[in-house]
């Protein structure tokens, strides 16, 4: 089969090297060259793919059996067109359009589908912005309704952050949606990521509940399992056959929850392979992230996932320090540090540039089940540190 996969990044290579060891051929699509993806994929193209007319041209060109996105910045109605020309849309044009737009998913879930979620309103300026404040309450967060890795996510704590929180968000955004989502703050307890496998022929599946911890909006370390409890749990995998069902399609999907005093509330939710699932990569389970998310497009039966060891990921960021612009072809030390490690493993994203906190790669620790997942999540925050990149 031939999969042209729309956003290059450290995801989408993980995604292609799992392509390629059972023999399917990858296009890899990205906005700037030598994007990871493209490193280890059959071919390449380089266009904005928020320009239709260059989507429409590369989809003419390579005629793939599968269309893959990876990123939030795609002209996605034109998924639908797609589909009516016999090419799957993973998991779904529907599923693709709505996520890829947090006023789509939020309106399904909350409106549609009757799920907990945060209070929340939508606004076009800032003067709408302080009146869904006010009707929310502070404090609360600010996003962008098209972003990645959270960028342009702020936290209002008082009326003077709310100028500030819509020009962040504002430019934080992705693709050309001027628009952003006011949530009333949940007061959780934990966050978890529950990965959803949606199979075309057999029942959906679910990997066992993914912690993690975040930091400017990004995650900084993730673990697996998580801790929650069965109510919880049943509470969350409900949700998230509820509203994977309503988008259709197959494919892994990213389910994030927030776990309350009054129970589960639905957040957030990624169509593809989540960062925080990077965790996977750690032999945490017996097919990871990327591994399930091809076999269910594929219609590989999956018979089952089985949790195999605790597991915990920590990011190699770049440094904090402000870099030079266009600084490209960023080195690394400490590789042998990280390598000598029991039970430890590691990847260098190869991203061609760098810039400040730019995620550059990630830690990889497993332990036995029975180990604290404190423990472990320790492991790999040192792990990453051993890995310094140079600009």
């Amino acid at each position: 089969m031939k999969i042209l996969l729309l956003g290059s990044g450290e995801l989408g290579k993980e995604f292609t090297i799992s392509a390629q060891r059972i023999g399917q051929i990858v296009i890899a699509v990205d906005s700037y060259e030598n994007a990871p993806a493209m490193q280890v994929a059959h071919g390449f193209e380089v266009i904005n793919m928020l320009d239709g007319e260059a989507l429409d041209r590369i989809v003419a060109k390579h005629k793939p059996d599968f269309i893959v996105p990876e990123i939030e910045a795609i002209r996605t109605e034109r998924f639908y067109d797609y589909e009516k020309q016999g090419i799957t849309v993973v998991p779904s044009a529907k599923a693709a359009n709505f996520t890829m737009n947090r006023k789509a998913i939020r309106d399904l879930a909350s409106k549609e589908l009757g799920l907990k979620t945060a209070k929340y309103r939508y606004a076009t300026t800032a003067e709408e912005l302080q009146k869904g404040v006010e009707a929310v309450g502070m404090p609360c967060v600010v996003k962008p309704l098209m972003s990645s890795s959270g960028k342009g996510q702020s936290t209002i704590k008082t009326a003077a952050d709310i100028e500030k929180a819509w020009n962040y968000a504002v430019e934080g955004s992705r693709g050309d949606v001027v628009e952003v989502i006011v949530e009333a703050f949940v007061k959780f307890n934990s966050e978890i990521t529950l990965l959803t496998v949606v199979q075309n022929n057999n029942p959906t599946l679910f990997c066992a509940p993914i912690g993690h911890r975040q930091e400017r909006g990004d995650y900084q370390e993730s673990w697996q399992p998580a801790r929650i409890s069965d109510k919880d749990l049943y509470e969350a995998q409900d949700m998230a056959e509820k509203v994977t069902e309503a988008l259709g399609g197959a494919g892994l999907f990213g389910v994030e929850f927030f776990l309350a005093d009054d129970g589960v509330y639905f957040s957030e939710l990624s169509p593809r392979p989540h960062d925080t699932g990077m965790v996977t990569l750690a032999g945490t389970q017996n097919f990871n992230e990327f591994e399930l998310h091809l076999r269910a497009i594929l219609s590989l039966p999956i018979f089952e996932i089985t949790l195999e060891k605790a597991g915990a990921s920590a990011v190699i960021l770049a440094s904090a320090v402000p870099i030079a612009i266009g600084t490209t072809n960023p080195t690394y030390s400490g590789i042998e540090k990280i390598a000598a490690l029991p039970k430890t493993d590691f990847r260098i994203f190869g991203k061609p540039s760098s810039r400040p906190y730019r995620r550059m790669g990630v830690a990889l620790v497993n332990d036995i089940l029975e180990t604290p997942i404190e423990e472990v999540v320790e492991k790999a925050k040192n792990a990453a540190r051993l890995i310094t990149v140079h600009s």
